[in-house]
Parts: structure tokens; C-alpha cells; sequence
């Protein structure tokens, strides 16, 4: 049973072809048949299926239908889910359940979506492979030697495996581009303060944000419109309008569009192939009508090194509340207060998470936070005025969303800095906070998949979509 996207599904659900049950059974049954791929944490069989009756229900009731009515989605496993597990592929959240819904995930509900499970992800977000996860590696659905990217990498191969239509997964400093440009798909990472981040388990709290994988642009725009929009319950949402994004997808022109295309978004050491199928790309937009410009933006090696200082500070804070003495994971050996809280945050949490927590308290720490964490508050405005300068003469900024394609599982585990530099081109748009989005533009002589990545000014992603949705068109 294949669609070729959401309306598709839709328009043969609503004329009766096929039931919500005969859809989510079948999703449900390619799930358990890539059980071997550790996609899922957990597979929502019971309360799918309860759910596509209930649909099915509604519709021969003639009741009004909500706009993603019998939509299969797949949920990363640090977004809260009531009664579900909540485990942030970690070994200290193990067993633990979610008390209430998100903000998105209540949305999501009330326009007719199903939920088929919890994907798989780095440990807290924290990750740029997958590789880091208590519950073992994912790998990718093109070579199952590699890596699909990270953190978001569940949810990513639950799209392009077709075990959802839709994913949701975070983004703190391309956790949804990143793997989306790994595995052949649409990763949409919004304005920050677009989507409400009330039940996202903090990672870094003011890089945090829920993001969309979906295999074309027209479903995750979809998607953005139901779970966009301010949240009482997070002081962080805007109050910015909701635009109808499919709508404003629709009215985008390449003719005279101006494309940014950033010296530094392509060094020296860029590979090869994948510069070369970007560029192609993007020489396809400039036939099209669209003008190629060459503007110049800081060089995105900063971008990391302040993007590390800051993300490791907050989640040395965030991650505070996992002692062992309020839920999660608790030490057998546990002698006295102090020992329970050392030995259950040493024996809970995973290398890369402890390695981030040290990192973040030493550039808190006395004598070292005006050194470190000032000093990348201050790289960070510099970033945030540089990029907008840079959207007031162009209307996108392009370039690839990584500069490798899919890495071996384990090629990079022992070098920490050589993996972190897997986001040096998705960093920068998540220090400005601005909308960025990988959209699939090739493969290279591997068969592996290359990605290009897109950012527009704040809250253009509807603009954004519609280029990257013409873009797409013309790389398949």
C-alpha cells in the first residue's frame, strides 16, 4: 500500500476506497516487519488501531474531518505522549511514562492524526548519528552500514523506510535537517518560537525546537499549519500568525528569486560529490529564473564552536533534574544521598551526555564563563545581525545541509570534534533562530544521499517550502 502523499491517502480514505483500519494495519505490519532496524522504541498497536476504528467511525457518521484525518505519525522518543514511554533513548528514563500530552501532540489529535509509535534517537538529542542511543544504533534504509544521521535519526528512517508518513523529531542544531539530508527526505526545522516546545524533554532550551520530517514539502507544511502557533504554556511561542502555508507554497515564483549561495557554506575540504550535486541544483533554480549570488556570511567554524559553549551550558542546567531521586533510573549502590545521586547519574547516562554536561559546568564555571559562555553570547548576535543583513538583499540562503554523505556506523564514535562537525552548515540557522529546511537533491556514486539546505528570513517558511518544494521537483 503506497501513496504518494497525504492528499492522496486522504482522498481515498474520505471516497471510501480504503478504511483508517486497512491503512494503519498496513503501516503497523512494515513496522514490525523492520523490527530488526531498531527504528521504534516503542509501537503503538492497540491504541493505533482503537484510533483508526474511531475514524473510521466518524466518517460514517458524515462528521467533519480533520485536516490530517488518518494520517500515520511517528513520534520522537523525548516529546511527551500521555501514558506512553518517555524514555529519550536513555538508560535513566527507562520505564518512564508520560504524565500529559504536548502541545503538538493534542494538536496533532484534534485534527484526526494517528500515532504509530516512538522512534528512536541519540540519547537527550544529543548527537549527530544516532549512534548514541542506550537502545543501540539505527541504520540507515539506503546502506545499512551507515549511519541516518542524528538525533532525529528514528524518525528519519521511519519516513524514508515508509513506516510513517509523517515524524516529528527535535532540532537544536540541525537534528531534523541532518538526517533528513542522510536519508532522502524533507527535514523543516521552523522559526524559533514557531511550535510550541511544552513536552519536549530540554535539552538546550533556547536552541530547542519540535521539527518535521516528511517525504515532500507539501506534508510537512501541512503538518506546520496544525501544530504551529502560540502556546500559553510556553512563554517562548510566538504570537506570530499562522500563515496558510500550502497557500503561500503556491504563490512563489523563481523568476528574479535571489539565492545567497555562501562562500564559506563551501570550503576546500567540502567532498566533492556532494558540492557537485548542490551546485547542480541550485544551477537548476537559476534556470528556472532564479539568480545564483555570492554573498559572504561568518565563517560557520565559529558557529560551532560557540554553538558547543552554549548548547553544553544549558544542558548541564536541563539535565540537573535526572538524579535518581524524583523518577528514572536509581542505583542499587546507593550507600547514602551522595552516592545515589553520583552513581545513578554515572550509571544512567550514556558517554556523549556526561561528556556535554562536564563541558557545559566548566564554561559556567568561575573564571571561565566570561572566557567561554559570554563570548559565544556575543558570537551569537554577531551571527544573528550577519544573517539578516544578508536576507535583506537575497531571499534564501542555500548551500548542502552536510558536508559528507552518510558516514560509516562507528567511523567517527572516537573522534567527538570530527563528528560535531557533521552540522557545520544546520548550526548556523539554529544560532539565529531563523527557518531552515534539507530538501533531497541527489545521490551520490554510492547511491547515497545528498541534501540541500535552505534559510529564510524569520517566519518565511512558507516562501522557504515553496522553493524547496520546486527544488525537489526538479532533483527527482
Amino acid at each position: 500500500m503506497q501513496f504518494r502523499g497525504y492528499e492522496d491517502l486522504r482522498s481515498r480514505l474520505v471516497s471510501r476506497e480504503l478504511t483508517c483500519q486497512q491503512v494503519i494495519e498496513a503501516f503497523l505490519q512494515r513496522i514490525d516487519a523492520h523490527r530488526e532496524d531498531n527504528i521504534f522504541t516503542a509501537v503503538f498497536h492497540d491504541a493505533a488501531m482503537l484510533r483508526a476504528r474511531e475514524l473510521d467511525a466518524k466518517i460514517e457518521r458524515g462528521e467533519a474531518l480533520g485536516k490530517l484525518f488518518g494520517m500515520p505519525i511517528a513520534i520522537k522518543d523525548n516529546i511527551s505522549m500521555a501514558g506512553a514511554p518517555l524514555g529519550c533513548a536513555s538508560k535513566i528514563l527507562s520505564g518512564y511514562e508520560s504524565v500529559y500530552d504536548a502541545t503538538a501532540i493534542m494538536r496533532l489529535s484534534a485534527e484526526d492524526a494517528v500515532f504509530v509509535g516512538r522512534t528512536n534517537m541519540d540519547e537527550f538529542a544529543m548527537g549527530s548519528s544516532n549512534e548514541n542511543s542506550a537502545l543501540g544504533p539505527v541504520p540507515n534504509p539506503y546502506d545499512k552500514s551507515r549511519v541516518p544521521g542524528g538525533s532525529s535519526g528514528g524518525s528519519a528512517a521511519a519516513v524514508a523506510s515508509d513506516l510513517a508518513m509523517v515524524a516529528l523529531g527535535s532540532d537544536t542544531g540541525g537534528s531534523v535537517r541532518q538526517p533528513a539530508g542522510f536519508c532522502n527526505i524533507v527535514g523543516l526545522k521552523p522559526t524559533y518560537g514557531r511550535i510550541s516546545r511544552y513536552g519536549l524533554v530540554a535539552f538546550a532550551s533556547s536552541f530547542d525546537q519540535i521539527g518535521i520530517l516528511a517525504g515532500n514539502c507539501d506534508d510537512a507544511a501541512l503538518v506546520l499549519e496544525v501544530i504551529a502557533g502560540k502556546d500559553d504554556r510556553d512563554a517562548t511561542s510566538s504570537r506570530h500568525a499562522v500563515d496558510d502555508y500550502r497557500a503561500v507554497m503556491g504563490e512563489v515564483s523563481l523568476k528574479g528569486l535571489r539565492v545567497g549561495v555562501p562562500s564559506a557554506f563551501f570550503p576546500e575540504d567540502l567532498n566533492a560529490e556532494v558540492s557537485g550535486l548542490v551546485m547542480a541544483g541550485l544551477k537548476k533554480l537559476e534556470a528556472a529564473g532564479a539568480e545564483l549570488v555570492e554573498i559572504e556570511l561568518p565563517e560557520s567554524d565559529f558557529a560551532i564552536a560557540a554553538y558547543y559553549i552554549l548548547v553544553t551550558a544549558e544542558a548541564s542546567s536541563n539535565l540537573a533534574r535526572f538524579d535518581g531521586a524524583r523518577y528514572g533510573y536509581r542505583s542499587p549502590a546507593s550507600e547514602d544521598l551522595s552516592k545515589m545521586y553520583v552513581n545513578s547519574r554515572t550509571e544512567g547516562f550514556g558517554e556523549e551526555v556526561k561528556r556535554r554536561i562536564m563541558l557545559g559546568t566548566y564554561v559556567l564555571s568561575a573564571g571561565y564563563y566570561d572566557t567561554y559562555y559570554k563570548k559565544a553570547q556575543q558570537v551569537r548576535r554577531v551571527f544573528q545581525d550577519r544573517y539578516r543583513e544578508a536576507l535583506e538583499n537575497v531571499d534564501v540562503i542555500a548551500g548542502p545541509t552536510s558536508p559528507f554523505p552518510p558516514f560509516g556506523i562507528g567511523d567517527k564514535m572516537d573522534n567527538p570534534l570530527e563528528m560535531y562537525l557533521a552540522d557545520v552548515f544546520t548550526v548556523p540557522a539554529s544560532i539565529v533562530g531563523m527557518p531552515a529546511v534539507s530538501v533531497p537533491v541527489g545521490f551520490d556514486s554510492l547511491g547515497l544521499p545528498v541534501g540541500v539546505h535552505l534559510i529564510c528570513n524569520f517566519f518565511e517558511e512558507g516562501k522557504m517550502l515553496g522553493i524547496a518544494r520546486q527544488l525537489q521537483s526538479f532533483c527527482q
